[in-house]
């Protein structure tokens, strides 16, 4: 009868593990690379709305393709601030077809943030993601009412959708119903921001002052009230949870 050896054999490790820890790491990078080296130009650039028209007519026929491309970095790479790129779809474009391109390219940026968080999981969100913006949200992470939740705090002016985007796929959401979530979500934003953006290219400054007033107003509203509205998600998701 043989005998056991009192050495165990170590555990082998699969080659999907090495696999998504090799992704891992070049997402990190990519990220790291993008914020560092290219988020400040892109942002000094979508905000000179005169360079930015220059840059895109350079492309030809390709210029819509490459501000939609602008828009998908934009959402992948949360440094880069989303509202000044939707004005600027609105005063290169006009207001429905600015706004529609800002959509497209937003919802690709969801896209690839939602596949890779769900996919490389907690460190891409540790790495890139303040530790109180993870704590404010974590309440999302593995909460079957998720969805409810997720679509209240999109409504609301002046929460980071961005950050949203990236807090979605660690949630139990369903990636049909988190795409219209943050389209419907997403778009009173980006119509204000391209009508904006319309209208200042067309020097109606009446409508941008009226329009940049409510936009405004709704914006402290939201930063006022969304405390009190994550705490009330929060204690509703606390009160269902099942006990310790």
């Amino acid at each position: 009868m043989p005998i056991d050896s009192p050495l165990k054999a170590p555990q082998q490790i699969s080659p999907s593990l090495v696999v998504k820890a090799a992704l891992l790491v070049l997402a990190l990078v990519a990220l790291a690379m993008c914020t560092v080296f290219y988020a400040p130009a892109i942002t000094r650039l979508v905000s000179n709305s005169g360079k930015l028209r220059e840059y895109l007519l350079s492309y030809g026929p390709w210029s819509v393709a490459v501000f939609m491309a602008l828009q998908v970095l934009q959402v992948v790479v949360a440094a880069i601030p989303g509202e000044v790129t939707q004005l600027a779809g609105g005063y290169l474009y006009g207001t429905a077809a600015g706004a529609a391109y800002s959509l497209i390219g937003i919802m690709l940026g969801s896209v690839i943030v939602f596949f890779t968080i769900r996919f490389l999981g907690y460190p891409v969100l540790q790495a890139f993601m303040p530790k109180k913006s993870l704590e404010k949200f974590d309440f999302l992470v593995n909460n079957p009412k998720a969805e409810l939740a997720m679509f209240v705090l999109f409504a609301i002016p002046g929460i980071p959708k961005d950050v949203l985007t990236y807090i979605a796929g660690l949630t139990p959401i369903r990636k049909t119903r988190f795409l219209i979530i943050a389209t419907v979500g997403r778009l009173p934003g980006i119509l204000f921001s391209s009508y904006i953006g319309a209208h200042m290219e067309q020097r109606h400054y009446t409508q941008v002052i009226v329009a940049s007033g409510l936009v405004a107003a709704l914006f402290v509203a939201g930063i006022l009230l969304r405390g009190r509205i994550i705490g009330m998600l929060k204690k509703h998701h606390d009160a269902g949870a099942p006990p310790a």
